[in-house]
């Protein structure tokens, strides 16, 4: 598996709940800036497509 999934649904294990794009990069101690927030975001909704997510309500994400 590629690696930032790996630590996307590490995150999405040890909260146990849904997530925002901005709480998934505080999370993974990135940048709080509005690119690395945005490039969160983009990863959560690649995983989404694929299945892996699914987006509760608009920019809210969590596991099925």
């Amino acid at each position: 598996m590629i690696v930032w999934i790996q630590q996307i649904l590490t995150v999405f294990g040890e909260t146990g709940g849904s997530l925002r794009a901005r709480d998934l990069a505080l999370a993974l101690d990135l940048p709080l800036t509005p690119n690395d927030i945005q490039n969160a975001r983009v990863k959560l909704k690649r995983l989404t497509s694929r299945g892996i997510l699914i987006e509760t309500e608009p920019g809210s994400f969590t596991q099925p």
